[in-house]
């Protein structure tokens, strides 16, 4: 007999209703904040103010010297953070939810997160290309506009999106609570190891955890996007299994084989002109333009065909054989002249 946490692992019979999140009066004030923070860090970071000169100091005292023991574990620890192995797992858990539920909105969500996290991190990354602590060249630059690509941390964003999407579309609020902790302390790791092992100043650390909440804050906007285009997807595949279907249905027509055409073994009137023994057949090629015609009215030798046996039709008595001296007939109505 099976328990009830097996039974939770089967296919529901049928779609359940889910409560998709809407952009409330709540929501917005947090993305309304959220995006101030984001507008000053970057603000003090582009007039180098004591924001730049934590960033030194954190980097100049080095943790990864002053707790040596941490960064072998932390070498580890740091992968949920990077976007390839973590894309993979929650895109597994969640494939496996869509195959439950009969949906694809927890895929499409996925994919919509990780895009918008790709545009708006990656556009401030390229715009502002900041060098990170290894690469500095001066102490107490922000070090802006040198051609790098860590400001903000991408580590932290794609934590805080990745392990926070499984919270976005949890269905109970019990489970959003909980997988809403989870997410929140794996990306606060995350973002603090990026600062532990020197890769990341801590103002890259702020507007990643920033950057990646504005955008789980920002997705009730795109939901109706995500419907239609799980309504489009759906009605492709039906349209392609319908196809698919009628095909299986309608058997495929019977080839008919070419005629055979039966062609005289010769054309010609000449006197030696014999027929083929009986019972042969010569079969000419099925492309002949006048096999149809050749099938339906055989060509027959004006003369009597010969056999080793001798002709055969029965012989006229009132026609003479050639070569012999034709007889006169008597004329009808008169006397023959002697």
């Amino acid at each position: 007999m099976r328990t009830d946490i097996f039974a939770r692992l089967d296919r529901e019979p049928e779609p359940p209703k889910i409560e998709i999140p809407r952009m409330s009066r709540h929501r917005i004030a947090l993305f309304g904040g959220t995006l101030a923070f984001y507008v000053a860090i970057v603000f003090a970071v582009l007039v180098s103010s004591w924001l730049v000169a934590l960033d030194w100091k954190v980097m100049l005292f080095r943790p990864y010297q002053q707790w040596p023991g941490l960064h072998a574990f932390l070498d580890y620890y740091v992968v949920l953070g990077q976007r390839g192995p973590t894309a993979v797992m929650v895109a597994a858990w969640l494939g496996w939810r869509s195959w439950r539920q009969h949906t694809l909105r927890p895929l499409l969500t996925l994919g919509t997160s990780l895009l918008l996290l790709n545009v708006t991190v990656g556009a401030v990354k390229l715009g502002l290309g900041r060098l990170g602590p290894h690469y500095a060249t001066e102490i107490g630059s922000a070090e802006l506009f040198a051609g790098g690509d860590i400001f903000p941390s991408g580590h932290t964003a794609n934590a805080v999106v990745t392990w926070g999407i499984l919270a976005y579309l949890a269905t109970t609020p019990r489970a959003r609570r909980y997988l809403s902790a989870v997410s929140a302390f794996v990306s606060l790791g995350v973002g603090l190891t990026t600062v532990y092992i020197g890769t990341h100043w801590l103002s890259d650390v702020l507007l990643g955890w920033a950057a990646g909440l504005l955008i789980l804050l920002a997705l009730p906007w795109f939901e109706p996007l995500i419907t239609r285009t799980e309504v489009w997807i759906l009605s492709v595949r039906e349209q392609w299994r319908a196809r698919r279907r009628l095909r299986r249905a309608v058997p495929a027509a019977p080839v008919e084989p070419g005629p055979v055409v039966v062609l005289p073994q010769s054309l010609s009137v000449g006197e030696g002109a014999q027929e083929p023994a009986k019972g042969q057949t010569q079969v000419g090629p099925a492309g002949h333009p006048g096999a149809a015609r050749a099938r339906a009215h055989p060509v027959r030798s004006e003369r009597t065909p010969l056999t080793p046996g001798g002709s055969r039709r029965p012989p006229h008595a009132d026609r003479a054989p050639r070569g012999a001296t034709a007889q006169a007939r008597p004329v009808t109505g008169g006397t023959v002249s002697p």
